[in-house]
């Protein structure tokens, strides 16, 4: 089911989806789209997988004496909890069961990839509108557009952004001038930015546009396509990301949204050594 784009007002369809992801019942633990959860963890952590909170507002939950343990109040950092034990934050229990949610989005422009903005621009979460708490998968900035992955997986996540495992990102840059070939075996083969060499990396130009690029990097960098053509003093007009870990955005528009397939979530798990 597509989402709709930001700018409109009805909003009955994530609901929609969110209704049909999260169930009500507490899940069976061999349900697949749950995590089965730890022996033992740090109580922020079990606060945050639960949805309730981020672990830093746990901490202050757990600071302000509105968390229990077995019907006891818990203040002190870094407690563990079983999974037996009972946990209540301001009286409600919460699962350790977490449910896990894999969102592809394709990123519209002027859109903000972190779940606030302080100057009350868009953000991504005004269009992925669901209840369960997520984060994104690296980020992308304000101007470009594009596959970005959102989710609550915070193990498969943080493998996916670490430098370890190269993920594949491959994005389409528009220039404001054509790209000289010289310059282009020079970019692939790496070149020196401020913060280190860049890795080297695929680049196509298209014959019929050579303002036109397709690059594909293994790297995470803050902006480092829009950095690595600065370097030659070109100006990335327009830049999108085609590809992330084999993942594209074929079928949506741009401010839509689906769930990733089974297939898709074990291809990710599999590419970081999660699963074989």
């Amino acid at each position: 089911m597509r989402q709709q784009k930001p700018q409109r007002p009805a909003k009955k369809t994530s609901r929609t989806r969110e209704t049909a992801a999260t169930p009500r019942h507490s899940p069976a633990p061999h349900d697949q789209n749950y995590e089965e959860p730890q022996k033992s963890v740090r109580l922020n952590r079990a606060i945050a997988d639960a949805g309730v909170a981020s672990r830093r507002k746990a901490d202050e939950f757990i600071r302000q004496g509105v968390v229990k343990i077995n019907g006891k109040v818990v203040t002190e950092l870094g407690t563990k909890v079983e999974v037996d034990d009972m946990v209540t934050v301001h009286g409600e229990p919460i699962t350790r069961y977490k449910h896990l949610t894999y969102i592809l989005l394709n990123k519209p422009k002027d859109v903000i990839s972190t779940s606030n903005d302080e100057k009350g621009r868009a953000t991504v979460f005004d269009i992925v509108r669901l209840k369960t708490r997520l984060f994104t998968v690296g980020r992308l900035d304000r101007n470009t557009t594009g596959v970005i992955l959102l989710t609550n997986d915070g193990d498969l996540a943080n493998k996916l952004m670490h430098p370890r495992y190269g993920i594949a990102r491959v994005y389409k840059a528009v220039l404001d001038k054509p790209l000289r070939p010289d310059i282009a075996r020079q970019i692939s083969s790496g070149i020196e930015l401020d913060d280190g060499p860049t890795q080297p990396c695929e680049i196509t130009i298209d014959p019929s546009d050579r303002t036109s690029v397709m690059i594909g990097i293994r790297e995470g960098r803050n902006r480092e396509v829009r950095r690595i053509f600065e370097h030659f003093e070109y100006v990335v007009k327009r830049l999108d990301r085609k590809e992330y870990a084999n993942i594209t955005a074929r079928g949506l528009a741009r401010g839509e949204y689906r769930h990733l397939t089974r297939d898709e979530v074990h291809e990710l798990q599999r590419q970081v050594k999660i699963t074989e």
